[in-house]
This record gives C-alpha cells, structure tokens and sequence, in this order.
C-alpha cells in the first residue's frame, strides 16, 4: 500500500524527511509546493518528482496526493492542515504543531470530522532511545526531578545582531526559541509525566518581539521539572532525570542517542540501542502504519499531549509576554 505524499516547504527540514522517509517502503513523493513555480520545480527536480503546485487549493483537492507533510513557517501550519484535513488528506505537520492552543483545537476538529490523520511530526518520542527512557524508569524508585536543556546558537543571530531579521525571529510567522527549540524539552516531558499543576517561566525577548532564550519549571505533586532552551546560546550539558534510586542520563532530549543508568549506589549501565541516522524516519514510520491501519491519530503524539503541550506554551507566553498576530485572530 503506496501512500503518496506532498510535502509543503522546501527547506533543510523537508529534505531531512523526504530522505529518511525514503528508506520506507510504502512512501512516495508525489507532490511539491512553493509560492513560485521555479522553486517548486527545483526542489522537485532534486527528488524526480512529476507534480508541483503554486496553489494549495489544487494541491489538496489533486488526486496525486494522500497524505502532506507540511513544513512552513509555524504560523500557516493551522490554515494549511484544515485545508487538507477537509479535503480528506493525512496530515503530518512539523512542530510546533500551531501558534496557539485556539488553533490545534481546530485542526483536531477538522481531523475527526473528515475522519483522517492528523499527526504532531515531534520525532523524539518515536526513537529507539526515548523508549529506552520510558522502559527504565522504573528504575528510579521515586522520580524527583527531570532537568532537560536544548540549547543551540542559531546561524540566523547572526544576521540578526546585523540588522537582518529572518524567519526564525519572526513574531508574525509564530517562532522564536520555545516554539522551535524549547518545544523539544517540553513535549517529551509533558509525555512521561503529563500536564503540569503549575507553570513558572522566564524568557528573554528580542526586540523583534521574539523569545532570545527562556527557562521553565513544570511543578508536579511530588517533583518538579526544569527546562532550559536557547536559539542565542549552546550547550553541552546532558540531560537528566533525577529518582530516589537512581539516575538516567540522557545526551540530548531532542535526539537522543545515548542513555545511561547510573544506580545510587553501583556501576552505571549503558542503555542505548542502535538508532538509525536519519532520526526523522521513525515520525514517518509511524504515520505510515497508522494511514495503513486506518488509524486517525497516534498513540504516542496523540491529541491530548499536543494539546497539553500547546496549552502550557501559551502560559509561557502569557507570563513572558510573548505575543504572535495569531493569538488575535482567535
């Protein structure tokens, strides 16, 4: 069973993915689209792709695809799946998911009344490595504390600090550093341990109006969770989740590729399993199987944690005071 895709962006990011979707068997590019007919061809070109499109209306009523991968600025990705999503296309998109918590709830809406896929393309809680991280936490006895950070200087601050302001520090197309970076800490989190009770968060804002850098701490009944995300600064500090009886170590919440159990008292014991290189092919391994088993959502980033997690970034925003011109369009 074929399931012919249509990917909307022709970036870095929607490479990655056509080629580790590539390696699976039931995936074909069948579609490519960009504002202009020279982009869209070029980026086709590179893949031997037929059909390109300029307009995203003919793409989604066409025939050509099933299913769209959609890798655009974060600000279109809630018109762009509803558009798909009505004309009974799978909808795989790139985090985060929407601007705000206002527009996922339409896109789960627009998902169960068409009866089709919609999917949060977070890659880290479908690798081989996180479910090492799921599967050993009872080792902990008592978990107390978690402590993610995924820290990473962008080569677009640079032009930044000289005056160039790109997509990344765009407050009109819905980035800034938690929704690109911090996004990565705080999904993962949010599915281990579920919504947090409170929210305390700090974040840097840029004179775009854009979040530099921020820090939040998840409170839960009995332990708490720090989390620590940049696009201004890197870092080189593991993570890791702190119990009565042990600790895991876990080298980046993002793309883990290596994770140790280090007993309270005994020798640490080296947990990771191979992962393939192309991190992204396990997100589209399991929409894949999902469209082929007729599933309408997936167990893993299903609805609710893609809500839980969009909700506890609005409160981010709302105390940092992070605005998008998507929140006033609700």
């Amino acid at each position: 069973m074929t399931i012919k895709f249509g990917v909307i962006g022709t970036n870095w990011i929607t490479e990655s993915f056509i080629k580790a979707a590539g390696e699976i068997e039931d995936f074909q590019l069948n579609a490519v689209y960009s504002r202009t007919a020279d982009k869209a061809k070029a980026f086709a070109d590179k893949f031997n792709v037929e059909h390109t499109f300029t307009n995203l209306e003919e793409m989604a009523k066409s025939d050509k695809i099933d299913a769209v991968y959609i890798a655009s600025p974060n600000a279109y990705h809630a018109q762009q799946a509803i558009l798909f999503l009505k004309n009974k296309k799978h909808v795989l998109t790139e985090k985060a998911m929407a601007s705000n918590t206002a527009e996922v709830k339409e896109m789960i809406t627009a998902a169960k009344e068409n009866d089709v896929l919609l999917m949060e393309a977070l890659k880290s809680t479908f690798l081989p490595n996180f479910k090492v991280v799921q599967e050993n936490l009872h080792k902990l006895g008592k978990i107390r504390r978690a402590f993610v950070s995924y820290c990473q200087y962008s080569s677009r601050y640079d032009a930044y600090k000289q005056g160039t302001v790109l997509n990344a520090f765009k407050p009109e197309l819905s980035n800034g550093a938690l929704m690109d970076i911090g996004v990565y800490c705080l999904y993962p989190m949010v599915l281990l341990f579920g919504k947090p009770e409170k929210v305390k968060a700090n974040s840097f804002l840029l004179e775009s109006g854009v979040d530099g850098e921020g820090s939040i701490i998840l409170a839960y009944p009995d332990m708490d969770v720090i989390l620590i995300y940049s696009k201004i600064t890197n870092s080189h500090i593991p993570s890791e989740i702190q119990g009565e009886d042990g600790n895991l170590i876990i080298n980046q919440m993002n793309t883990p590729t290596k994770v140790e159990f280090i007993p309270r008292n005994g020798e640490g014991e080296n947990l990771t399993l191979p992962q393939k290189e192309a991190s992204m092919f396990y997100e589209a391994q399991e929409f894949i199987e999902l469209i082929k088993a007729g599933k309408t959502e997936s167990s893993i980033n299903s609805f609710d944690i893609s809500l839980a997690v969009m909700e506890v970034m609005d409160e981010v925003r709302r105390q940092t005071g992070i605005v998008f011109p998507a929140d006033t369009k609700q």
